[in-house]
Parts: structure tokens; sequence; C-alpha cells
């Protein structure tokens, strides 16, 4: 962690006040629901907490703990540096009030642990390939189940038992389980409709290991499908299977989308395929880089991506197919192993 710190410390120029609870994390291993780092650009940081968090800040090496009030920023306006950067994406407007009436001239800034967080060490790949494999055994286990006949709700809960039961701290998110047209919505939500025959489940799901997250999608057939279905699964594959041959390091967001988009939109459904590409993975299920026709970002060697083309058929069904990978100079570590190819569940 000390390392982390003095990487940071390396990079500014005016001290940094870190508000975001993960960022807090991935620098000092400290997790709480309450706290603020102030890191000078000597390397010195200091970590506030309240009283129910300070024993365990004591126990943070490479940090003076302090104990502060539990109205956090209130408490430490007065003890800031006469000028301090601030997390500008992420600092609720009503703490920079409070921060204000303080003497220090506040910075805002943005990015600056995110872009430490997006490269990976060997040893957050070791825990994202932990989380992988337990994702992935859980959701084996499931197809091993019948599923027609069930609700998207029983399906969803059945995978959180089978993914507890094979270690997962948490889920990384509320697993997605999404049967014929609810298939057609991105980011549909379990409800209370039976799986039929003849047709797509889309399930979206990730747990959290050691902190670090997985996110994985396959969509499975229940049967002989509608050849529509059939032709945009075929092709969904197609294009996740060519971005996957083709990522690596020095590709921006916008060309990592284009090597799955073109294929889509040159048969005719680039209009069902509407968001992004993927995004990176890490402490947070949503982090840099992103992957989309909007990104700004440059993919590096170490980041941990998704990519995960969809296409989205109103009222009829839809297919996403999703990997968590590690950018490397040559290609990408495909993380995620559960089968591509379309599977049929009973």
């Amino acid at each position: 962690m000390s390392a982390r710190l003095d990487a940071l410390a390396e990079r500014l120029e005016v001290p940094l006040l870190v508000t975001d609870l993960t960022n807090i994390r991935y620098l000092t291993g400290f997790d709480s629901s309450n706290a603020a780092l102030v890191v000078q650009p000597g390397g010195e940081a200091t970590l506030y907490t309240d009283f129910r968090y300070v024993e365990s800040a004591r126990a943070v090496e490479g940090v003076e703990p302090v104990l502060a009030k539990r109205a956090l920023m209130r408490d430490i306006a007065e003890r800031l540096p006469k000028r301090a950067q601030f997390e500008a994406d992420v600092l609720p407007y009503s703490q920079w009030q409070a921060l204000s009436e303080g003497a220090s001239e506040l910075v805002p800034s943005s990015g600056l642990v995110e872009e430490l967080r997006a490269v990976k060490a060997d040893e957050e790949v070791a825990k994202l390939q932990r989380a992988c494999r337990i994702a992935d055994r859980g959701l084996e286990a499931l197809t091993a189940e019948t599923w027609v006949g069930r609700s998207e709700r029983a399906i969803a809960w059945r995978l959180r038992e089978l993914l507890h039961a094979h270690g997962a701290d948490e889920l990384s998110f509320d697993s997605i389980v999404a049967s014929g047209p609810n298939g057609a919505m991105p980011h549909a939500h379990p409800t209370d409709r039976i799986v039929d025959r003849g047709t797509l489940v889309t399930v979206d799901w990730g747990v959290r290991v050691d902190g670090y997250c997985s996110d994985c999608t396959r969509t499975f057939s229940t049967g002989r499908l509608p050849d529509r279905l059939r032709e945009a699964y075929d092709l969904c594959l197609e294009a996740q299977k060519r971005a996957c041959a083709n990522i690596k390091a020095g590709l921006s967001g916008v060309e990592a989308d284009e090597l799955a988009r073109e294929p889509i939109t040159d048969a005719g459904f680039g209009e069902s395929f509407g968001h992004g590409l993927g995004h990176g993975v890490g402490l947070a299920v949503h982090e840099a880089p992103r992957l989309s026709q909007e990104s700004g970002d440059t993919l590096r060697s170490g980041n941990a991506i998704t990519v995960e083309p969809g296409i989205y058929l109103e009222g009829l069904g839809g297919v996403r197919i999703e990997d968590l990978a590690i950018v490397r100079d040559d290609g990408i570590d495909i993380l995620t192993s559960f089968p591509k190819e379309l599977t049929e569940v009973g």
C-alpha cells in the first residue's frame, strides 16, 4: 500500500484530499464507511475517521491516523493545508460547502487515483482470477438445474446461493436474469416472468472476493430459437470473438469498441447495440478505462476490462456475451472461462 501512496505522491504538486472510499481502500487498505485521506506531494498521508473506525486506522501502515468527528468534512475543514485538491467527481456539493467554511483554497481534480487503479498489479490480477473462477463454478452448477418453468427471480436467487456456496464474499452487483422480451433490456431486473421454451435467457453476474469484482455475461437458449434470435446470437458471438482477438495495449477505447461494433453494424443490427463495448473492473465493478464511442481513454497493459457486445430486439429478446480480461502489449488474457458457444438449458 505504501508503494501506491508513493506513486500518487509523485503525481502531486498540491496536496490531495481523497474522499472516495474505494480510492482510500486502494491506497491504504483501510475499509470503512466514513474516512478521508490527505496525501502530500512528499508522500506523507493523514487518515481521518471517526470513533467507530479509529482503532482499525491505527493499524494502517504508512499513514498518520487522526480521530475526527462523524461529520468529517466539517471537522477537517480547518485542518487542511492552505491549498488542497479535492476529488471533484465524487465529493457531494454539501460536503464541498462544509470544506469551504475552512481557510483552505480548494482546487478541483479528477482521476488522479483512478488512473493508478486502472493498471492492475500481479496480486490484483490474481484476486480477479479467483473471483472469476468462483463465478464460473457457480453458474456451471446452475446450468445443471431446470430453468424452464421457473421465474427469473427464482433463478437469480438460486444463483446467489450457489455463488456463496462456491466461495463468494458477496455479489459484485445484483444478478441479471432476463428471459424472452425482457432480454431486450440491457439492465433488466429479474421479474416473476416464467422462463419459456424456445427463447434466450441472458445472465449477467459477478462476485466480489478480497474486495475485487468479477463481471461476466452469458446468454442461453431454452430450445430451438426463432431465426432472428439465432442470427443475433451468432453475430454477437462473432463480434465478441473479433474484439477479443484484436484488443491490445495502445488502442483507444473508441478503436476497441469499433472492433465489435463494425460487424454488428454491417449486418444491419447497429441500432440494436446501443451501449459501449466495455469498462474497467477492479475494486469497483465499473471503473476506468471505458471502451465506447465516447471514450477518451487509451488502453494500457494491465488494464482489467470487459468485452461485452450486445444485440437487443424489442419485443423479442436479446443477447449479450461478456468476458473479463487483462490487457497486454500483444493482446488480452481472458479470465472468465464459461463456454461462449450457445448452451441450451432445460
